[in-house]
């Protein structure tokens, strides 16, 4: 036990004195037109952006499988508390999930977890649909953070596109592990 209270007294004697954390404030585009940023975004990593008024003038393609989490999108054909193993949304053809904010730099949403049900339901779905209001559209991963701050934890994640991955030869291929196609609808 001696040996052990030596090192860790070593270890405290030749600690670095401690720093303040940086002044993070000015980090992050920020953008005059967040949205139409999101817009160019949402297309650079291969999904779709949708623009609307209100929730009742969304167009959901035709799908046999449904989730919607939304109201006033589409009509889940399949709920969610009734699913206890995942697998048993294999054939889910569309999912239709609330976001609560957007980031323009980057196209991404932020999805919580809490409200998922189920979280394969996001990478499961061979069609994934994102809705988040036009005042929850942020700069920059900066300011999405600030707005997530302080939250009870839990899991959340932000979702940027469809899945994709990359060989070593660089061969895009969209889909291989998730959703085929990702569509940012924001209202308002």
């Amino acid at each position: 036990m001696a040996a052990r209270e030596e090192i860790l007294a070593a270890l405290r004697r030749n600690a670095p004195a401690p720093a303040p954390a940086p002044d993070l404030a000015g980090l992050g585009a920020d953008f005059p037109e967040p949205l139409a940023e999101l817009e160019r975004s949402v297309a650079a990593v291969g999904g779709q952006f949708l623009r609307v008024s209100d929730r009742g003038a969304v167009v959901l393609p035709p799908s046999k499988r449904v989730v919607s989490l939304v109201p006033g999108i589409g009509r889940s054909t399949v709920d969610l508390d009734d699913v206890t193993d995942p697998r048993a949304l294999a054939d889910l053809d569309l999912a239709v999930l609330p976001g609560e904010l957007a980031v323009a730099e980057n196209g991404a949403v932020w999805v919580e977890g809490r409200r998922l049900g189920q979280r394969a339901v996001f990478v499961i779905a061979e069609h994934l649909v994102l809705v988040v209001a036009a005042a929850d559209v942020v700069s920059n991963l900066h300011q999405a953070y600030a707005r997530l701050e302080g939250r009870r934890p839990g899991y959340g994640v932000f979702i940027s596109g469809p899945s994709k991955t990359a060989d070593i030869e660089q061969a895009l291929v969209v889909g291989a592990q998730g959703a085929r196609t990702c569509t940012v609808v924001v209202v308002g």
